[in-house]
């Protein structure tokens, strides 16, 4: 009998040892098993959120982003973002707009030089366009735009893109020491809602990942 206790007391620290190390497997599951598509879930709500919020505002520059361009004249996409960016310019937001997009091969007009043309038809003076035509894609063009106003000292800017491709920009723009703002194209083809938007937003997810994969 006077055993007894000490095989209990001896029990104890086995069962603590399991109970400890159902525990940490219990948060290995949650880490590797729950966490991914819950922060997956979180990164597609924060891009919808965007697309839908307008942040337009005074700044330094209006940036329009550059997409197809049909021998010199805008596709209805990247017409949607002009009429946008032209808003905005109207309205006082900025007296510079930048514009951007380099050439496809076989064109004849870089999309910077399509959107610039564009403008300039409808009165904003060529003074006020700064171009930005050799980025091929949207990290490049950022790119380009950081230099651009980094030698006029500006910084602060209002990105005019469709809205799945807002919260990209943004954060490209930040890791470019530039302070971003959003204006959504709400009259471009790519229409909010329905299955068509949801397919940018699920391919703008997997660039935001490989965005930081490659910068951080």
């Amino acid at each position: 009998m006077a055993g007894q206790p000490a095989g209990r007391d001896a029990a104890r620290p086995r069962r603590s040892r399991r109970g400890r190390l159902r525990r940490w497997l219990l948060s290995l599951v949650v880490l590797f098993v729950l966490a991914p598509p819950l922060l997956g879930a979180s990164l597609v709500a924060a891009i919808y959120w965007q697309a839908r919020s307008d942040q337009t505002r005074p700044v330094d520059a209006i940036v329009v982003l550059g997409t197809a361009q049909y021998n010199g004249r805008p596709s209805p996409v990247l017409r949607a973002r002009l009429d946008r960016a032209l808003k905005a310019y109207e309205g006082g937001g900025a007296s510079v707009i930048v514009v951007t997009g380099g050439r496809n091969p076989g064109d004849l007009f870089t999309e910077a030089e399509a959107s610039r043309d564009y403008l300039l038809e409808r009165g904003v003076p060529e003074g006020a366009l700064l171009l930005e035509n050799q980025g091929r894609d949207s990290w490049q063009s950022m790119r380009g735009v950081a230099r651009l106003l980094r030698a006029r000292d500006l910084s602060e800017v209002l990105l005019v893109s469709d809205g799945f491709h807002l919260f990209r920009l943004k954060l490209m723009a930040r890791d470019l020491d530039l302070t971003p703002y959003g204006a959504p194209a709400i009259g471009s083809p790519i229409k909010q809602g329905g299955g068509v938007e949801f397919g940018y937003v699920l391919r703008e997810a997997a660039g935001v990942v490989a965005h930081l994969w490659q910068t951080r």
